[in-house]
């Protein structure tokens, strides 16, 4: 069973409901291209790159390896962070002469004419939203970007785009352990804008090691959960849940079973762990049993700030 498609938005994009991840394929080629290509044979057609990622090195990767498919897959880079070759760090600019500048290296290091869908990484309120907005509405027409959106967890500046732009889609973070976006995805749906989940998996959290990995939260624990917290709650969904579903299955379908949504992006840096990705996005749909007892097991948190 190959994998499902969903529209992006209100655009031509149809991206597979598990998405690529490029950030932590590194930089060697070898590895990349091994896990690439299981992606593909798999039938994902979404790769997630930004100009940030190992400073350029990840979309000179992806666009190398993806050049033989280019015309079969929908690559997606962000722009925003400014860095320059030989400095520490990076500043934000989203300008419009900056990002009109920035598309120019990404298309450059992705060895194609034109982005799929190219977002602005990050954002703040006090943007120059207007020329940002006039910047992204510029590359459509000239033809080098086909779509744009935003990766942003912030409220006010979602509603801003949302109202102003013609998006398809915005990035946020959103999980079992992190149902902040959930308030907000009516208005995102009634627009006809995609949600693209990234952190599907709670830093491994909602894992089928999730055991190995909650001990790294002893201190700061995961949002407003402690690691008690956290152990008793993973334990009761694996209790209550485990002979129909793992616990990464259970991560990403309940992600899509969001209207809202149409893409869950993890990354993978093996193709084992790719293909554990790839089984678990193929279990079964949950049944509105299931999703109230998630609901009603999780806590339905909400962003504080940027509001």
């Amino acid at each position: 069973m190959s994998l499902k498609k969903r529209t992006l938005g209100n655009s031509n994009l149809h991206v597979s409901e598990l998405a690529l991840g490029c950030m932590s394929l590194g930089t060697d080629e070898k590895a990349a291209q091994s896990i690439i290509d299981a992606a593909l044979e798999e039938g994902i057609n979404y790769f997630d790159t930004a100009d940030l990622y190992d400073f350029g090195e990840n979309e000179a990767i992806i666009g190398k390896l993806l050049k033989n498919v280019r015309d079969q897959v929908v690559i997606a880079t962000k722009a925003g962070n400014r860095w320059e070759h030989g400095k520490e760090g990076w500043s934000w600019d989203p300008s419009k002469a900056y990002i009109k500048s920035a598309v120019k290296e990404s298309l450059r290091r992705l060895h194609t004419d034109y982005i799929d869908l190219y977002q602005l990484h990050g954002g703040t309120i006090e943007d120059p939203m207007d020329e940002t907005i006039e910047a992204f509405e510029e590359l459509k027409k000239e033809g080098l970007i086909r779509e744009y959106g935003i990766s942003s967890i912030r409220p006010n500046v979602i509603r801003e785009y949302i109202q102003h732009s013609s998006i398809v889609s915005i990035m946020m973070q959103y999980s079992l352990l992190d149902r902040r976006p959930e308030e907000w995805l009516p208005l995102i749906e009634e627009h006809n804008i995609s949600v693209v989940v990234r952190g599907p998996l709670a830093k491994g959290l909602l894992s089928t090691n999730w055991r190995e990995k909650v001990s790294k939260f002893q201190e700061k624990g995961f949002l407003d959960y402690s690691e008690s917290e956290l152990t008793e709650l993973l334990s009761e969904l694996e209790n209550k849940l485990a002979d129909r579903r793992t616990m990464n299955g259970l991560a990403f379908r309940y992600l899509l079973e969001q209207k809202a949504v149409s893409s869950v992006i993890a990354g993978a840096s093996s193709v084992d762990q790719l293909k554990e990705n790839i089984r678990a996005i193929k279990e079964n749909s949950l049944s509105d049993e299931e999703i109230s007892l998630i609901q009603s097991l999780t806590r339905a948190n909400q962003y504080e700030q940027h509001r």
